[in-house]
């Protein structure tokens, strides 16, 4: 089989069982943010970079309806706090929330046979992204089959990722058992597919519909700039909310959340001796995309402007009403009750600060102290080289710079410079 990437308006490699339709030719250009140079110039302070996202964010909330349908996309690195974030939008009874749709398009590439693997290259599996995200923004469910494994039988699944962390695929109409526990607040992971059974689909796409505005979660994008295809799209009002972490703070919740990977900076991190072995493009290749997409942010080219909302996973943590109301702000929605409940219930709760190191999806937390958690159980030398090798993205993201175990351990002292 042969798939030429000249014209890619229909690619269809059918012996994998990969349907993949509509996608922009790879040869578009994604190498720059910005066509006009005079829109390319950086703000230097770094107060004025913080107030011009600001006042970026509220372009299009003040001149756009309410009743309009929002697009929103909840773009972050993994550990950086998404799964908790995304509360904020699966709260809200008018916002249908999908968690990480895109696993299912990355576990088909990766799990395609090897012709193919030498065949499709990152961009090819960036253009399914998008293409599936344009279509879930249209609440069309029957794209995303595609990539289901095993393969939906008459339109239901038993085997959608994380079904329990989208109350829409939990509740009425989509499932008739469920609403009671998530009225409830129900944190447990397992209920949902045993009360609700299948999912189908169909019923998943009219309830879609039926919701006033689309939000999806993310991980899977490395680069904002892989995403201008659909900011420009005149069918979508994409909002993207662009969720930072302290790199010392990712890693540390990736060294405990993904042990095997991680092993040899846990090695480091036991022992204070850094193997010959330990992978540090697992963090460098993070900073670089974080500050890369910040960049592009902060120079506001003309496909990202207005549409674009930088939170840092910190500043959430410590003072989670008032982001969330800056958030809806930017989203030009009322901020509901139920979102305000929630947070109230989920961020001051007495399980201890140290529960996202034996619950890697949990998002009940004392989320001021959980925020905080990196600084007691990460190694010194690990810290320096982390702020050896990103430097340029703590920098630009306000977050300081440690000097001695005593400095790194004492809780009191801020690490961040306040945001404008």
């Amino acid at each position: 089989m042969e798939c030429s990437w000249k014209t890619l308006l229909l690619l269809v490699c059918t012996s994998l069982g990969v349907q993949y339709t509509a996608i922009r030719s790879l040869h578009d250009s994604f190498s720059g943010p910005c066509q006009d140079s005079t829109h390319c110039q950086v703000h230097q302070g770094k107060e004025q970079r913080w107030k011009s996202l600001c006042d970026d964010s509220r372009v299009l909330a003040e001149t756009s309806g309410a009743a309009a349908r929002k697009h929103i996309l909840l773009f972050a690195q993994t550990r950086s706090g998404s799964s908790f974030t995304g509360q904020l939008f699966n709260q809200h009874p008018g916002i249908f929330y999908l968690f990480e749709p895109l696993y299912h398009v990355q576990q088909a590439f990766t799990n395609s046979s090897s012709r193919l693997q030498r065949t499709l290259d990152g961009r090819a599996l960036l253009g399914a992204y998008r293409d599936l995200l344009l279509n879930l923004y249209n609440c069309d469910f029957s794209f995303l089959e595609s990539y289901i494994r095993p393969e939906p039988q008459d339109h239901m699944t038993g085997a959608f990722f994380r079904r329990s962390s989208s109350h829409a695929l939990c509740t009425t109409p989509v499932c008739q058992e469920g609403s009671e526990e998530i009225q409830a607040g129900q944190p447990d992971e397992t209920w949902c597919p045993k009360k609700c059974q299948a999912l189908n689909l169909t019923i998943a796409s009219q309830a879609c519909q039926d919701r006033n505005h689309v939000a999806i979660k993310t991980v899977r994008i490395p680069e904002i700039g892989d995403l201008r295809t659909l900011s420009e799209d005149p069918r979508l009002d994409l909002r993207i909310v662009h969720l930072v972490r302290d790199p010392r703070a990712i890693l540390a919740s990736r060294m405990t959340a993904f042990a095997s990977k991680f092993r040899a900076w846990k090695i480091w991190n036991a022992t204070g001796r850094q193997p010959r072995y330990v992978d540090l493009t697992q963090i460098t290749r993070t900073c670089r995309d974080i500050e890369y997409s910040v960049e592009t942010g902060l120079q506001k080219p003309t496909w990202l402007r207005g549409r674009y909302l930088l939170v840092r996973y910190e500043d959430l943590a410590l003072n989670p009403e008032e982001k969330a109301k800056e958030i809806y702000r930017f989203l030009g929605l009322d901020l509901h009750q139920r979102v305000l409940k929630w947070i109230v219930d989920n961020t001051n709760s007495s399980v201890p600060s140290s529960s996202e190191w034996n619950y890697k999806y949990s998002t009940t937390r004392d989320s001021k102290a959980t925020a905080q958690s990196w600084r007691v159980h990460l190694n010194f030398d690990i810290v320096k080289t982390v702020q050896s090798l990103c430097n340029r993205t703590l920098a630009l993201l306000g977050y300081k710079l440690v000097q001695s175990v005593d400095e790194l351990r004492n809780i009191t002292k801020n690490l961040m410079e306040t945001s404008t």
